[in-house]
């Protein structure tokens, strides 16, 4: 039976030391991704992980730091970013996969720009928490459906399953993830993975 190496070994073996890695998150609490899975739950980990790290990167933010644009030419902020975030979510796994009938959250035909750019009584702490309250009722529809279960999303000609969802979720929030890493370091210094 052959060992695995443990993780120092297996960086001495490899040459690279913990300079040559992205800083960590000093309060980093995010769920570990299982490295052996059944693809469900390895979906849904990936998925999880990366709402875990828009959760993580908003804490300890005022309601101005939420609301800076910290790099300049973009319009964007950590506070639009979230509202973003709960709009797609409901707009994927409420409106498009389970057909149903709720509103959009931030968007309006009259400003379609509403998630991007908060208007100037939006509460940040309120936008998080509807937030998360979007993100438990897409983790409710994927746990009620099967991976190859279909649903033809609104406007479109074709039927996408629930795996491709899930991925084309992964995506959207590995893009955005990105953005908010280097909106947080703008607005307050702070880097890490």
């Amino acid at each position: 039976m052959s060992e695995q190496p443990d993780e120092a070994t297996a960086r001495t073996e490899s040459g690279l030391t913990d300079d040559d890695f992205a800083p960590e998150w000093p309060d980093d609490d995010r769920p570990r991704i299982p490295r052996v899975a059944p693809e469900r739950e390895a979906l849904a980990a990936y998925l999880d992980h990366y709402r875990a790290t828009i959760e993580m990167k908003c804490r300890g933010l005022s309601q101005e730091q939420a609301r800076q644009r910290s790099m300049p030419p973009s319009t964007m902020s950590v506070h639009g970013l979230v509202r973003h975030l709960a709009g797609v979510e409901r707009w994927w796994f409420q409106q498009n996969f389970e057909r149903r009938d709720v509103p959009f959250l931030f968007f309006t035909t009259e400003n379609p720009d509403l998630d991007f750019e908060p208007p100037p009584d939006a509460d940040f702490e309120a936008d998080l928490a509807t937030w998360r309250a979007e993100c438990a009722v897409s983790r409710a529809i994927v746990a009620a459906h099967d991976l190859d279960d279909t649903a033809r999303p609104l406007d479109w000609v074709e039927d996408v399953d629930l795996r491709w969802l899930v991925l084309r979720m992964i995506t959207e929030y590995a893009q955005h993830c990105g953005h908010l890493d280097l909106l947080r370091e703008g607005v307050d210094g702070r880097t890490g993975a």
